[in-house]
């Protein structure tokens, strides 16, 4: 309280001097002049204290003067004015004064990015970022998305590759609510995710390098979050992407960046198979070899049933595939080649090459055992009983496979089903001395799997 009088009595002290006296507004500096001057450093050191405390009624007049005449004196104007104004919000009973307390709110964004937007740490990408997502916070189901979108758009064209991840997805998810309203948004949609799929990549891969795991796992979320929505936005039919890139890949022949970029999204979506991909995959390898082209080539190989040559471009992609898991998808895929061509032990072991490279990959444990399934006859041609206890390997596999990767589950759970009704029967096992229930045994031939009687 005496503090309080004290100011109070300076502030009368120079009330005689009110005629040289302006706020920050008016001469566009951050505490003003004279009078004004002091009442703005009073008024700051007023509501802060309050403001810490939670006290938002209290600091409530004394940060709305400051905030009105002198906006640019600090930034705990913004970093408490937002609090403040989302506790007004909060206790606003009436819809229509509600609603202009949140335009009031979005204003103090505004104000921010006019007075310290260049903040080297927190400058406008972050500051509209945040704008964005209390907008999305406040009004709820409400949220316009092309408000959103208009506001971040801009920010990202200035910023690029140094914009705010969350103003990136914000983006997104404006983007591709503006989708589900309008069927005719696709192709700009496309165009938004691939603008925030390139920033989020090299914001990602420069985490990778400085090694900075909290970023890493950030943006790694972030960016998830956007390839899901893409994913399931029926924006990525294959035929609509061969329709937008045929051009692009014939303008980009000699720009291995762009290849890159165009390579990297289709296999993202899975549209490997249209001519865009295989083209740019040529395009690409012949500037410079790398796991992405060589895909590119051994899917135009596969779909001209060149299967050696296919096999090979697999292996090249392989061997330079630095994401395991995209390792472990090209190490299947070659299984799957071997097993159409009825060469199972080499499969199995492109099988185990993949589950080595990503252990949560089910599908190569479904197609093991489905190479067991396959063989039993041939294991076991003088031997009914025991070709059918070969299914158990199969099983086996099966219940592995959705053990370990729930994409599979389905799948695996049919399979399983249908070749549990294929198992010795009891009396079979009982006719089989070697056989009894609960006792592991070995499989043989090129199988050598150890299962338990069922």
């Amino acid at each position: 309280m005496k503090t309080k009088v004290a100011l109070f009595a300076l502030g009368c002290t120079l009330a005689s001097f009110g005629v040289q006296a302006q706020t920050g507004v008016q001469t566009g500096t951050p505490f003003g002049s004279g009078e004004d001057s002091i009442r703005c450093i009073t008024n700051i050191s007023l509501f802060v204290p309050y403001a810490k405390a939670g006290n938002f009624a209290d600091a409530y007049d004394f940060w709305e003067q400051a905030y009105k005449e002198c906006p640019g004196a600090h930034k705990d104007l913004y970093l408490y004015g937002v609090r403040i104004m989302d506790w007004k919000i909060k206790n606003e009973k009436d819809a229509a004064k509600k609603a202009a307390l949140i335009d009031e709110l979005m204003a103090v964004y505004d104000n921010r990015v006019q007075y310290f937007g260049n903040d080297q740490k927190y400058g406008k990408d972050w500051i509209v970022s945040r704008k964005a997502s209390d907008y999305v916070a406040q009004m709820g189901d409400n949220a316009q998305p092309e408000v959103i979108y208009g506001w971040l758009g801009d920010v990202i064209n200035e910023y690029g590759n140094k914009m705010e991840p969350l103003g990136v997805s914000l983006y997104m998810m404006s983007s591709h609510r503006q989708l589900l309203n309008n069927p005719n948004f696709k192709q700009q949609y496309l165009e938004d995710y691939l603008k925030a799929s390139k920033i989020l990549d090299a914001q990602l891969q420069a985490a990778i390098a400085s090694n900075n795991e909290k970023e890493i796992k950030n943006l790694t979320t972030f960016k998830s979050a956007i390839d899901g929505g893409f994913a399931g936005s029926g924006a990525a039919d294959c035929e609509t992407l061969q329709n937008m890139y045929a051009p692009k890949v014939a303008e980009a022949q000699g720009n291995l960046d762009q290849l890159k970029e165009i390579l990297a999204m289709l296999r993202r979506v899975r549209c490997q198979e249209i001519e865009a991909f295989y083209n740019a995959a040529e395009y690409a390898y012949a500037l410079e070899p790398s796991a992405d082209a060589a895909i590119g080539i051994a899917k135009r190989a596969v779909k001209s049933k060149d299967f050696d040559t296919a096999i090979k471009y697999f292996e090249e992609a392989a061997k330079m595939d630095s994401d395991p898991v995209s390792k472990a998808e090209d190490y299947y895929l070659i299984a799957v080649l071997l097993f159409d061509q009825n060469k199972l032990t080499q499969a199995k072991q492109y099988c185990l090459k993949s589950i080595e490279s990503n252990p949560d990959y089910g599908l190569p444990y479904i197609l093991i055992g489905n190479m067991y399934a396959k063989s039993a006859r041939s294991i076991y041609p003088n031997d009914a009983v025991m070709a059918k206890m070969v299914y158990q390997a199969a099983i086996d596999k099966f219940q592995k496979a959705k053990s370990v990767d729930s994409n599979v589950a389905d799948d695996a759970n049919k399979l399983i089903s249908s070749y549990r009704a294929h198992l010795p029967s009891t009396e079979e096992i009982f006719m089989h001395p070697e056989l009894e229930k609960g006792k592991a045994i070995t499989i043989g031939g090129w199988i050598g799997e150890r299962v338990t009687v069922q």
